[in-house]
């Protein structure tokens, strides 16, 4: 009966046809030999074909995988050649059976909420489609903004396996490292601040609770739209917003992924990912997947372990009904953790030149996060097209950190001259959201377009304990050149709570316009507002966030769009009168080229932008707010971005996946003074990887480079200001996997290539070295 039939795949993008059942054209075929499941998954994504069979029909056969440029149907029979599995046309379907066992399916009716934009057994470095812009699921060239995807295969292909590992390999986004569990990142010359899970807007930081370090062996993809995004995610900085969505049950068979692995410094890291059916027709299914990674470091003292737990059921209510319930669990427990890095000048102006081991930290030094999230999603699609769907996550996030900060001016002679701060701090956050969206065409004056409308709510609450302590019993730090760590622990005393209370709403809707054949506008705004309550602040604001962006089709590859989005940042400066500030505002203007090719398989994009701040705290001469001894301020023009980004990702050929990009940029102040300089205002990233041919098709060989231009700062040494420097660089990585047979396959990767000596994230009064030559070698299983 038809229940007991899986659909193993339906990536063809909205409005794109399947191919017909004959006379369709030959296109790129690139399949690994793996289990036949897995591998007509990865066909039907390529061709975008729906394929339809019983559990039983795939279980236990494998094949011997397929590369060049065939007709699909061709590349079909060959995949199924000798495997006993045969196949038939219904409407625009395949319906696999074996031996004749499925002799009839009428009607056919498509299972599960099917979604274009899951990357996941696909082995492309791109995506058909994505909604983190506007929440219309778009594919990238409809799409009148910057987004990049990095896909579940770029993400196993780089070993990139942290967060922050992640957006180290984006275009237009810097990674930068203020010590060990501390990482940031900036876009277009501001912090981005802006994470997202599924889709679901935080208002959690990315540093302090750990997040920079989430694990990405959970994620199907990540994706990273550029400049101002408060259409989708209310308040923050005009840099960019992160979106990390989360891999689901999809399998309607078991299926089972194992890997463990090692590498420098005595890293080692073991996963299992386990998908399995919860009834006999496939409809209620669960995924499970658990991690345990432990490091050293090759800096001094530092050693970290990491747990992930993470389970997800999913379940097919109807035909035409999904409910997902799942939850999530990340504990890192960092020893030697370091609170700043390393003076880069000696107190006489002289540039320092440490050993990349060399650490701040204490041995008594830690920094312990946990992030749990609970989460449920549940949708429905109509007969008429439209889809409503309800999403509610609870994500509980803790720290307890002891570290210790050195600081000051350093004698080159002696080594002395720095002074110790400790630090002790306890801090728990929870968040809680709830966000309603609906999408779908409707039609007017003879023309079809479409429409998203949605509404959220969220509530985050924070509990911040900060310890005092003995400054009489804080030791003196002594010769620098002489630091192992075994500084003594100072005396903490009582603990002050800070609490915090977060109210963010918000009402959103974004319209596309089918103008001509050829012009699509999308126009759309949110009403949001935000309510901070703490000991010391009581404050609300509230934005009307507008978007516009306008698509014209050049032809049948490219596409030229020009579009305006916004955002809004509250702040706690308070004028002269004792009012708050009105929030700051950024601006992003971006005009651009967008071209699609291979059917989609590869896209490119070259835009210019300009990111502007306005509304930004500026002392208000030596005025004082009333009634308190704070300065007041007011209202100026601030930063002000201009730039030029470039990106190309996909599959050049068989066999060959590509990620490629650069930016360049300039940052200035409303005087027309260049702002943070120590960022690098150049940068370019690529990584390519390649399945050999014939024989050799069990290897597949890659490799890539980061560089970045130069860049400086300006620092004190002792009574003056002197300026430091860090050069252009480049930094090598090569990876190589060989795949043994269709379930067991190894990968080494080897990062630094050349072992280049580099500051991670730019220079400034204190500075992280980047790491050294390194390498990870991984074995994984399927079953």
């Amino acid at each position: 009966m038809f229940a007991s039939l899986v659909l193993a795949v339906a990536v063809a993008t909205a409005g794109t046809p399947a191919i017909a059942q004959t006379q369709a054209s030959a296109v790129p075929i690139d399949i690994a030999a793996q289990p036949l499941g897995d591998a007509l998954l990865q066909w039907a994504a390529q061709v975008q074909v729906r394929v339809f069979y019983a559990p039983e029909v795939v279980a236990g056969v494998s094949s011997n995988g397929l590369r060049g440029r065939l007709q699909p149907e061709e590349a079909l029979r060959s995949l199924l050649q000798g495997t006993g599995v045969t196949y038939r046309w219904q409407g625009d379907s395949i319906i696999l059976s074996r031996d004749g066992g499925v002799a009839s399916l009428a009607p056919v009716t498509v299972l599960g909420n099917l979604n274009p934009a899951v990357t996941e057994g696909t082995g492309s470095y791109t995506t058909p489609a994505s909604a983190a812009a506007t929440g219309l699921t778009l594919s990238l060239r409809e799409t009148p903004q910057s987004v990049s995807v990095v896909t579940r295969q770029r993400i196993d292909d780089q070993n990139l396996r942290s967060l922050d590992e992640v957006m180290a390999s984006v275009v237009g986004v810097q990674v930068v490292s203020e010590d060990t569990d501390r990482t940031d990142f900036w876009s277009r010359g501001f912090y981005i601040d802006s994470l997202q899970y599924d889709g679901v807007p935080t208002t959690i930081g990315l540093s302090m609770y750990g997040e920079s370090d989430n694990d990405s062996f959970i994620y199907d993809r990540i994706e990273v739209v550029r400049g101002a995004t408060g259409l989708m995610t209310g308040a923050g900085n005009p840099g960019a917003s992160i979106n990390l969505v989360r891999k689901h049950a999809n399998s309607r068979e078991f299926t089972a992924t194992v890997s463990a692995g090692a590498g420098s410094w005595n890293q080692y890291r073991g996963a299992v990912d386990l998908s399995t059916p919860l009834n006999q027709e496939g409809t209620v299914r669960a995924r499970m997947v658990a991690l345990y990674q432990g490091r050293d470091s090759y800096i001094d003292l530092y050693h970290a372990n990491k747990q992930v737990f993470y389970g997800v059921i999913d379940a097919d209510l109807t035909p035409s009904t999904r409910l997902s319930v799942g939850a999530d669990y990340q504990d890192k427990r960092p020893r030697g953790s370091t609170w700043g890095s390393l003076p880069v000048v000696f107190s006489d102006g002289t540039p320092t030149d440490w050993r990349r081991s060399k650490t701040t930290a204490a041995d008594w030094t830690y920094w312990h996060t946990t992030n749990q999230t609970m989460f449920a999603t549940l949708e429905h699609r109509f007969a008429n097209d439209w889809e409503v769907k309800a999403d509610w996550s609870q994500r509980k996030s803790k720290y307890d950190a002891k570290l210790l900060y050195l600081y000051g001016d350093l004698d080159r002679a002696t080594g002395t001259g720095l002074a110790a701060l400790p630090g002790y701090w306890n801090s728990y956050a929870q968040q809680t959201s709830l966000d309603l969206q609906a999408t779908g065409p409707f039609s007017l004056l003879g023309r079809k377009h479409e429409l998203v409308v949605g509404a959220m709510r969220s509530r985050y609450g924070e509990d911040f304990y900060r310890y005092g302590f003995d400054r009489a019993t804080l030791a003196d730090t002594g010769n620098f050149y002489q630091w192992d760590g075994s500084y003594a622990q100072p005396s903490w005393t009582d603990a002050s709570l800070r609490d915090t209370v977060t109210h963010q709403r918000g009402v959103y809707a974004a319209a596309r316009w089918s103008l001509t054949d050829n012009l699509t506008a999308i126009t759309g705004g949110r009403y949001a507002t935000w309510e901070s309550k703490s000991p010391t602040r009581d404050q609300k604001d509230s934005q009307f966030i507008p978007y516009a962006g306008l698509v014209v089709d050049l032809s049948d590859t490219y596409s030229a769009y020009v579009s305006y989005t916004d955002i809004f940042q509250p702040q706690d400066n308070r004028d002269s009168s004792g009012n708050y500030l009105d929030p700051v505002q950024g601006q992003n203007y971006e005009v651009g080229l967008k071209g699609e090719y291979l059917e989609g398989r590869l896209n490119t994009s070259v835009a210019l932008f300009k990111v502007r701040q306005s509304k930004v705290a500026v002392l208000d001469g030596d005025k004082l707010v009333p009634g308190t001894p704070d300065q007041a301020y007011k209202t100026a023009d601030g930063v002000t971005t201009k730039g030029i980004e470039l990106e190309v990702s996909g599959q050049l050929s068989e066999g060959w996946n590509a990620y490629a990009g650069g930016t360049y940029y300039t940052s200035r102040d409303a005087q027309g003074v260049s702002v943070n300089p120590e960022r690098p205002r150049a940068v370019a990233k690529l990584f390519t990887t390649y399945r050999l041919p014939g024989q050799w098709s069990r290897l597949t060989v890659g490799g890539g480079v980061n560089w970045q231009l130069s860049s400086y700062s300006e620092v004190s040494a002792g009574d003056a200001t002197v300026t430091v420097k860090q050069k252009a660089y480049a930094i090598y990585n090569l990876m190589a996997r060989y795949d043994f047979n269709s379930r067991l396959s190894a990968q080494m990767n080897l990062n630094n290539l050349f072992d280049k000596k580099y500051y991670l994230g730019g220079v400034g009064n204190q500075v992280y070295y980047g790491e050294p030559r390194s390498v990870f070698v991984n074995l994984t299983a399927k079953f």
